[in-house]
């Protein structure tokens, strides 16, 4: 017990809570500007792994890691923006659609994959981003080699949360989006187009998750491999229900189950007469639980999955 505790006073812990948050936060700033505008997009499972597989391919045929970044960035606008095709103007159901658009980029990916690279018996690998530390903020005792010890993908995906939570409620084009996942029609009465404006969030919005999603081939990783997203686009969808749609409750959420996901990785080593079964489902059931005292109190916009016709009421 006293080496439980003693590893909550490790800042390797802490440190890799923040770069085990860094995909969920992008993933979870994506599907938020998403619900925001009004689209549910239960395709980012999918989108983080065709940005995770694109980006990873992009490096590994000779670009710089940014510009692996920026392609990740590029492929996953485009499965927004058929999944923002089939449901804004079309209004078919967003429910199949995102599905259809987790198989599909799922599939595409592993295949792509499995055309262009040569498979041995390890995956081929890439140099990947590597820690960065700041000047004289990195020496900070205790919190400088957690927070300013970090590869940069992570500074932006905090940059990205700040950035979010400042356009959403502080500028007419965050009122937009706003008002369009509540009352579209009152959208259409100031002369914007609710259509535009959700077909827009929901590009931006994917293309955040695929950052998510090329953060663990370019950062946390060095290779891709088929299901490496491992569920993290579901608990992102999740997350923002415990964030009532709020980018910084969606930090906290997301720094939060990536603590249970660290601590429980390093608590298998010191209490070994635990079956190691029960550390690896307890980030879930926690977050279960979390989500379950904070979502009743949640408010959900009002035209979340309402598809919008002009004239109709």
């Amino acid at each position: 017990m006293t080496d439980a505790i003693d590893l909550l006073l490790n800042t390797s812990l802490w440190a890799a809570v923040l770069r085990i948050a860094t995909p969920l936060i992008f993933g979870v700033l994506g599907a938020l500007l998403c619900e925001r505008a009004g689209v549910l997009n239960l395709g980012i499972e999918g989108i983080m792994t065709m940005g995770a597989m694109t980006g990873w391919l992009a490096v590994f045929l000779g670009t710089p890691l940014w510009m692996g970044l920026l392609v990740a960035v590029i492929c996953g606008a485009l499965m927004g923006l058929i999944h923002a095709a089939l449901t804004v103007p079309l209004g078919l159901s967003q429910h199949v659609s995102g599905l259809g658009i987790t198989l599909f980029a799922s599939a595409l990916a592993a295949y792509l994959y499995r055309l262009i690279v040569e498979v041995g018996d390890l995956p081929p690998a890439i140099e990947p981003f590597r820690p960065i530390d700041l000047p004289l903020l990195s020496d900070i005792p205790a919190l400088g080699p957690v927070l300013f010890s970090q590869t940069l993908p992570t500074y932006l995906a905090l940059l990205a949360v700040a950035l979010m939570a400042y356009v959403l409620f502080r500028t007419p084009l965050g009122l937009a989006i706003r008002m369009t996942g509540e009352n579209p029609h009152a959208v259409e009465a100031q002369g914007l187009n609710p259509n535009h404006i959700r077909i827009c969030a929901v590009v931006v919005g994917s293309a955040l998750m695929a950052m998510g999603g090329a953060f663990l081939t370019m950062a946390a990783f060095d290779s891709f491999f088929p299901g490496m997203v491992q569920g993290r686009g579901w608990i992102c969808i999740a997350l923002v229900v415990f964030a009532s749609w709020r980018p910084g409750k969606a930090l906290i959420g997301a720094l939060l189950f990536a603590f249970f996901d660290a601590y429980q990785l390093r608590l298998q080593t010191t209490l070994d007469a635990v079956p190691y079964q029960l550390f690896l489902m307890a980030p879930y059931v926690l977050s279960i639980l979390a989500l379950i005292l904070v979502a009743r109190r949640a408010e959900v916009p009002a035209a979340l999955m309402s598809p919008f016709r002009r004239g109709e009421r």
